[in-house]
C-alpha cells in the first residue's frame, strides 16, 4: 500500500469516528441567531468569512480556513482545508474543529451534508450579493462567535462606507454597460448573468450588467456578445501580461466591434476583493465606479 493510500485510509478512519462519536449538531443561521457552543477551534468557509472573523479581532479562534480566504495576509499562514466548493469531509474534519462556520453555496453537497451529520456544529452563513446581505453576514458571523457587540461597531462602520461609496454614482445619468467575463478558455466567452457576486458589484457601483436576465453564468455566442453591447469588459486580475492580454481580449470576433474594444475599456481587479462582499466592498465598489466613469464622479 502507498503511503498516500495510508494517509487516505486514516484520514478516512479519523472522519468516521468523528462523525460517531455524537449525534449530528447542525445549526440554523436564520434569523441570525446560531451560536457556536465552542468556539476554540473553528474552520471558516468562504474569503468574506474569514475576512469578517479577523475584521471581528476574532481570528484567534481559528485553526483553519479554505483557499479562498486569503484576506488578511496574516490568514494565508492557517491551514488550508480545500477550495470551497470542492470540500471533502475528511480534509475539514482531519484539523479537528470545534466548529465549522460555511458561507452558503459551499459544496459539493454531498460533502456539506456529510459535514451537517458530523458531531461538530456548523453553522451556514448565507449570502446575497448586495448592501443588505454583507452587513447580514457581520451580523450572523458575530453571533455565531459570541462577539455580537464587536459586530454591531463592524456592521455600522461598513454600513457607513457602503453608504459612501454607493452615493458616487447616484447622479449617473448615463449608466455604463458593463461585461463581466469570467473566463475565455478557448476563445469562449463564459459571462456573468443574474444573482452573482458580479452582477452584484457591477450594480453597486453604478453600471448595468450588460448580460441582465440570464441567472448565473452563461456562455455566450460572439452574437450574443455583440448584442450586449458592452461599454467596458470587467475582469478578475490574474496577473501576468495584462496589455498582452488585452490585445487578444480586443481582437476577439465577439468584442471587437463592441464599444468596449473600440475605446479599449478593459477593468481588472483582484477577484476576492471585487468580489468578495466582505468589509473590504465598499472600497471596491469606490474602486470600480471611478474605473467606469472617471472624472464624472469625483468630488
Amino acid at each position: 500500500m502507498s503511503i498516500f493510500n495510508r494517509i487516505a485510509r486514516g484520514a478516512c478512519a479519523a472522519f468516521v469516528a468523528a462523525s460517531v462519536i455524537g449525534a449530528a449538531t447542525v445549526a440554523s443561521a436564520e434569523e441570525g441567531k446560531a451560536v457556536f457552543p465552542d468556539t476554540s477551534r473553528l474552520v471558516s468557509i468562504g474569503g468574506s468569512i474569514t475576512e469578517i472573523v479577523y475584521a471581528l479581532g476574532e481570528e484567534g479562534k481559528l485553526i483553519a480556513r479554505d483557499s479562498t480566504g486569503t484576506y488578511p495576509e496574516a490568514a494565508k499562514a492557517l491551514p488550508d482545508v480545500g477550495y470551497m466548493r470542492a470540500l471533502s469531509p475528511e480534509g475539514v474534519l482531519s484539523v479537528n474543529p470545534s466548529g465549522i462556520l460555511a458561507l452558503a453555496g459551499s459544496g459539493p453537497k454531498e460533502a456539506v451534508d456529510v459535514l451537517r451529520k458530523a458531531s461538530v456544529t456548523f453553522i451556514e452563513v448565507p449570502e446575497t450579493f448586495d448592501h443588505a446581505g454583507i452587513l447580514e453576514k457581520i451580523r450572523v458571523v458575530g453571533k455565531a462567535l459570541g462577539a455580537d457587540a464587536k459586530a454591531d461597531a463592524l456592521e455600522a462602520s461598513v454600513d457607513a462606507d457602503l453608504k459612501e461609496a454607493e452615493k458616487l454614482t447616484a447622479d449617473v445619468k448615463e449608466r455604463k454597460r458593463v461585461l463581466f467575463i469570467l473566463s475565455m478558455q478557448g476563445g469562449k466567452i463564459l459571462a456573468a448573468g443574474s444573482d452573482n457576486a458580479a452582477d452584484g458589484i457591477i450594480k453597486l457601483a453604478g453600471g448595468v450588467n450588460a448580460v441582465e436576465g440570464v441567472p448565473g453564468y452563461k456562455q455566450l455566442s460572439e452574437e450574443a456578445v455583440v448584442t450586449a453591447k458592452p461599454d467596458v469588459i470587467l475582469m478578475m486580475n490574474r496577473g501576468g501580461d495584462h496589455a498582452a492580454a488585452a490585445d487578444d481580449l480586443f481582437a476577439h470576433p465577439g468584442i471587437a466591434s463592441t464599444p468596449a474594444a473600440e475605446n479599449k475599456k478593459l477593468v481588472q481587479m483582484d477577484g476576492s476583493y471585487l468580489l468578495g462582499f466582505g468589509p473590504r466592498t465598499a472600497g471596491a465598489i469606490r474602486d470600480l465606479a471611478i474605473a467606469l466613469y472617471g472624472d464624472a464622479i469625483k468630488d
